[in-house]
């Protein structure tokens, strides 16, 4: 199964080799047939720690690093 990229804006780079990013997405409501926005914040690693607050940045799923991280960052 091949693992998802994700596309999001650096909101926090003060942890150690951790961002927490913001991913946007959108969708049809079933009811009102209006667009909706949804964000949901994901914790990635970041090895070289070269993504800065406010980059836009991809996302890939990786094995767990630790309590949150379960996302790496592979384009800046």
């Amino acid at each position: 199964m091949p693992k998802r990229i994700l596309q999001g804006v650096v909101v926090s780079d003060k942890g150690t080799k951790t961002v927490v990013v913001r991913v946007e997405r959108t969708f049809l409501h079933p009811l009102l047939r209006k667009t909706v926005r949804r964000t949901k914040r994901y914790h990635a690693h970041d090895e070289n720690q070269a993504s800065k607050v406010g980059d836009i940045i991809q996302i890939q799923e990786c094995a767990p690093k630790s309590k949150l991280k379960r996302w790496e960052v592979v384009a800046a």
